[in-house]
């Protein structure tokens, strides 16, 4: 999605070679015309796929998410962090590790939420070691709902992330596949070099 490159390269800061920034547009200040091209991206990638829920983790995978949702007419449900009062027993739960953050959060969903005869479309904001997404997929197969597939904002294509996931057998979906960073520059996926390595 050029766009989103174009906006990564203009915004982005990098943080050594493991970590970019990118509070000022997708997780902290948001931009809503971005997020709405994303979530129309996301909706003609999984348009065959008979989505009936999307599900992500609270928060920055909200705004990407709620944009695809309201493209492919079906509820967004995001996964919480921590325990609210509100919420008893009747919870779908799972821990998730977070690379960016260096901590172990347990992610609930609520039993009502979800069902057998769901197809879910998983969306979140990053992918580095896959943790959070495969959290995501463990709470939907409690539920014996399907996982459709997995739409990622930005790949981190340089750690094991989309490995781990399609090991698992998971379809992953980046609009943004970062190659490497280095310095201030940020190298992307070349599509040439993405498609050989799916033919292979």
């Amino acid at each position: 999605m050029e766009a989103l490159k174009n906006r990564i390269k203009q915004d982005g800061v990098v943080l050594g070679s493991q970590v970019l920034k990118v509070d000022s547009f997708l997780n902290h200040r948001v931009d809503p015309a971005l997020m709405s091209a994303i979530g129309d991206t996301f909706a003609d990638l999984f348009a065959e796929d008979r989505i009936t829920r999307v599900l992500t983790i609270e928060s920055s995978g909200i705004a990407p998410a709620v944009f695809a949702a309201l493209r492919l007419e079906v509820d967004l449900i995001f996964a919480r962090k921590r325990k609210s009062l509100t919420l008893r027993d009747d919870l779908y739960t799972e821990k998730a590790y977070s690379f960016t953050k260096q901590e172990e959060n347990e992610i609930t969903v609520s039993k009502h939420f979800l069902g057998a005869d769901d197809r879910i479309l998983i969306i979140d904001d990053f992918l580095a070691n896959g943790q959070a997404a495969l959290a995501l997929a463990r709470i939907v197969e409690q539920a014996g709902a399907q996982v459709a597939g997995i739409g990622i904002v930005i790949e981190k294509s340089f750690q094991n992330g989309r490995q781990v996931l399609q090991d698992a057998g998971y379809r992953v979906e980046s609009l943004a596949r970062v190659a490497s960073l280095d310095g201030n520059e940020i190298r992307f996926v070349e599509v040439e070099a993405e498609v050989k390595a799916e033919v292979e």
